[in-house]
């Protein structure tokens, strides 16, 4: 395998301003902000939690391309314009990740359509859902 391979989805955006969605450099993997769009029909859900269902999908389906799944994430941030869908996203992702746990951050930010309602940025490690796994607790 390539020291560094880098996936493309389809997006316009991805030839337009030279980026991937996905770059890996040894089992580190890194997918750039994506948004619910179906990149085969351009077209976009008016429903948040569809959105999410759909940038989710599209990270999967990068993660697969390099041997990996949303198992093996372990960041997401979550940019999120309107506060109001915020719990209709936490939902899709507590569905999506329960069990994966990654560490997480949300952002209530502008995004770069008014049409897009959550975009999700992930940092995932090839084969780390196969490691054994601890969960401390801590007191505050």
């Amino acid at each position: 395998m390539s020291d560094v391979i880098k996936v493309k989805s389809g997006s316009m955006y991805e030839e337009r301003n030279s980026y991937s969605r996905l770059v890996a450099v040894g089992d580190m993997l890194f997918v750039a902000n994506t948004a619910g769009v179906d990149y085969k029909t351009r077209e976009i859900s008016p429903d948040v939690a569809i959105q999410a269902r759909r940038a989710l999908q599209t990270i999967e389906g990068a993660l697969e391309a390099v041997g990996s799944s949303l198992s093996d994430v372990v960041r997401i941030i979550t940019h999120v314009p309107d506060r109001a869908n915020m719990e209709a996203v936490a939902q899709v992702l507590g569905e999506v990740f329960k069990g994966i746990d990654p560490a997480a951050t949300t952002a209530c930010t502008p995004l770069a359509r008014d049409d897009l309602k959550v975009e999700f940025e992930v940092t995932a490690i090839r084969g780390v859902s196969k490691r054994s796994q601890e969960y401390v607790k801590i007191s505050v």
